[in-house]
């Protein structure tokens, strides 16, 4: 086979396909929406519900309809036109949506994951049903950092709903009982189907592939029974979605973050005076216990597996009680936060040696005989001893993982366990494998106390994470930024002083010098103290972002307070531009930049100033643009380069302003009219760019020449600042060029 000709014969083919697939791929649509109705055949003065499935991609969600459409996100939205064939009864439901608070917009929002359903209700006025109108929605990933505004066209008519003449209802009964028995006990289709109603726009039905529809269906099937059992016109609350699995929003760099942690977690719990003197211990019992080497390696082997498996039935037990709806509930709502809250000072005041928490000891006893009936039971209930009797040192290190974990998806738990009890008994099983090892151990002693009390500081500053969740869902006030970062400040100050040997508590040793790792700690504590500090003056503090109150809950912000009194600012003194912006009233830029967010009014100005456009694609609800304004746009580099090198026009992709009726045009893409601001932007993002995600970041000149590849979310500062400066290096040399 002559090898070099078919790969001169192939290569043609295969740079074409890399040309073309790029293309292709770049305009995402990460939700198929299908609908259908709650019963076939209706008579006039019925009532039937009209059902919206959404089949969402892994790793993305929807933003539901039911929170405040001024937080932030974009709220999904449903307009329907008028017809007199019906009548809206009610307002349109999502079917159990998820909840969520988030520190970035400070408040609750509720979304999907996996699938989504929505239903509205409606009142049949005569025959000939037509039901249209419009919906918008945004989707968003954590993966990727996108997030992307659609709307389509929804249809309902007779070729999904027959409607029959209203039958007059017999002597004694309900209308709803003389209903036609055919109209009572007609099947339902499965709900999620895959075709969309006549007439609908199939923008988004393009790409559906093969779906899993038997749990839609069932769910649907249901309702239907019931409403037969009931007799009546009233349907019944819809049945949750079974469609998706818990845990499938899971990122995987979040989860293995968090297996991280709490592995770091599990070895910190090695360090406490429950558990260390415990370590040679057990690997004596296992080397010097009559066995062959190979047999007593075997044993440490079943000895560390039966800790991960007892830690790990611990985490999937959480994971079943609590489920996701339960974890929204818990991280979420006031009561368990404040019972965290009081758990976590609980946990610290055992630390520090207050009192110490610990099992009935009849259990451990009744434990621990079973330990001696040797073989594998004998070797499991061992570890189980273990893990009761170091309790009183692990159990807050365990209990501060599962609070954790009980913010989101309910595998964070499975996955937290496994992470500490594998640190947790990795050296039992390493050192029974390599007893020489014991030689090098630390004797056991005083430091093993400091251990637990550093642990008991940290309980203590993890302790108001959750105070704060409470007081920023429900506005109390109790514990804005300020306040907040104080009481870390003296945390983590009495935390260094500990180290040093300034503070002393009941149950540690003499210290009569400070040794090296101790050293080294308080210079790290004494650090973070020192980062923390300018926080009270405004700092962003980016690296602590998700732990700290909003921005918007400090008093004494100067950043903010030198833009609103006119400062001299970098960005007041060099970013100027050439007339007022439209739409500055409602839209604005951070860092006080000052920009455009119109393109056509970027391109004058940039025509007048001789300066490439720096075009922002993005959102009110995009998350992922207020991180990259927040960690990206705001370094000193980045903002100076914005400043002085570009006229900005930040396009909001998903704003809902109308624009004035001579500005409406039909898309090309979609052949749909575009009315509004966001529609607009959207549109030109899809037709210039072919990419409809946010955020999307392109360099152009005033003719709307591209001058460097554009880039889209990325946290590296380095990498933003060399697309900055490749654009105004290509500008000038065309400039030249001309």
């Amino acid at each position: 086979m002559n090898i070099p000709l078919l790969l001169r014969q192939f290569l043609p083919l295969l740079f074409l396909l890399n040309l073309l697939l790029p293309a292709q791929a770049q305009v995402l649509k990460p939700a198929t929406w299908s609908y259908d109705v709650s019963k076939k055949q209706v008579a006039v003065g019925e009532e039937v519900e009209l059902i919206f499935n959404v089949r969402i991609d892994k790793d993305w969600y929807l933003y539901s309809s039911d929170f405040d459409p001024d937080l932030g996100p974009m709220v999904t939205e449903f307009k329907f036109a008028k017809h007199p064939s019906y009548e809206l009864v009610g307002k349109i439901k999502p079917v159990n949506p998820k909840k969520k608070y988030d520190d970035l917009w400070d408040g609750e929002y509720t979304y999907f994951t996996g699938t989504a359903q929505f239903r509205q209700k409606v009142k049949v006025q005569q025959p000939g049903l037509l039901v249209k109108g419009t919906y918008e929605y945004q989707v968003c990933t954590d993966i990727s950092g996108k997030c992307i505004p659609f709307d389509d066209e929804f249809t309902f008519n007779t070729s999904q709903i027959q409607v029959t003449a209203a039958v007059a209802p017999a002597p004694g009964t309900t209308p709803a009982t003389t209903a036609p028995a055919e109209a009572r006990q007609q099947p339902l289709a499965p709900t999620g189907a895959a075709q969309a109603p006549a007439g609908a726009s199939a923008t988004l039905e393009q790409e559906e592939q093969p779906q899993d529809t038997t749990a839609l269906s069932s769910a649907t099937t249901t309702d239907t029974a019931t409403q037969i059992a009931a007799a009546s016109t009233e349907t019944p609350a819809p049945a949750p979605l079974q469609g998706y699995t818990p845990g499938e929003e899971a990122e995987a760099g979040g989860l293995w973050a968090f297996f991280l942690v709490a592995f770091i977690f599990g070895l910190g719990a090695l360090l406490t005076p429950c558990v260390f003197p415990m370590i040679p211990m057990t690997v004596s019992f296992f080397t010097s216990s009559g066995d062959s080497r190979r047999q007593g390696i075997f044993k440490a082997g079943i000895y560390g597996l039966s800790i991960i498996a007892i830690y790990t039935l611990i985490g999937t037990v959480v994971a079943k009680l609590f489920g996701a709806d339960g974890a929204n509930f818990i991280s979420t709502h006031w009561l368990p936060n404040l019972l965290f809250f009081a758990v976590f000072i609980i946990f610290a005041m055992s630390f520090f040696g207050l009192f110490e928490i610990t099992l009935p000891s009849s259990f451990l006893t009744k434990v621990d005989a079973q330990a001696d009936r040797g073989g594998m039971v004998g070797v499991f209930f061992m570890a189980f001893t273990l893990v009761l009797v170091s309790f009183s040192c692990t159990g807050p290190i365990v209990g501060s993982i599962l609070v954790a974990s009980a913010g989101g998806e309910t595998v964070r738990p499975v996955m937290g366990m496994f992470g500490f009890s594998l640190a947790f008994a990795l050296p039992f099983t390493l050192f029974a494998i390599f007893p020489s090892w014991l030689s090098s151990l630390p004797k056991s002693g005083g430091w093993l106390n400091s251990v637990k009390v550093v642990l008991g500081f940290l309980e203590l500053a993890l302790a108001l994470k959750f105070l704060s969740i409470a007081d920023q869902v429900y506005h109390w006030g109790i514990l804005d930024r300020d306040i907040y970062l104080a009481l870390w400040i003296v945390i983590f100050t009495l935390m260094g002083f500990y180290l040093l040997g300034k503070l002393k508590f009941s149950h540690d040793s003499d210290l009569p010098y400070l040794g090296v790792p101790r050293l080294f700690l308080a210079i790290a504590t004494f650090g973070f103290v020192v980062y923390l500090i300018p926080g009270l003056f405004g700092a962003p503090l980016k690296a602590l972002a998700g732990y700290l109150p909003p921005q918007s809950t400090h008093d004494f912000d100067l950043n903010a307070l030198i833009r609103q009194r006119g400062g001299s600012t970098a960005a007041v003194s060099t970013n100027q531009i050439c007339e007022p912006p439209k739409y500055a009233d409602f839209l604005s830029l951070p860092h006080g930049l000052q920009g455009y967010y119109d393109l056509e009014q970027a391109k004058e100005c940039a025509a007048a100033q001789s300066k490439p456009i720096f075009i922002d694609f993005t959102g009110h609800g995009c998350v992922n643009c207020r991180e990259m304004e927040a960690n990206v746009w705001s370094d000193p580099e980045v903002l100076r380069r914005l400043q002085e090198n570009f006229v900005i026009v930040a396009l909001y992709v998903d704003d809902r302003t109308e624009l004035p009726q001579q500005e409406w045009y039909t898309s090309s893409y979609d052949n749909k009219e575009k009315k509004t601001i966001g529609k607009k932007f959207a549109d030109y993002q899809i037709t210039k760019f072919n990419v409809n995600a946010q955020p999307y970041y392109v360099l152009m000149d005033e003719n709307e020449n591209v001058l460097v590849k554009p880039i889209a979310y990325d946290l590296s500062v380095e990498n933003f600042v060399k697309f900055l400066d490749a654009g105004v290096a290509t500008y000038k040399a065309n400039q030249q060029a001309q």
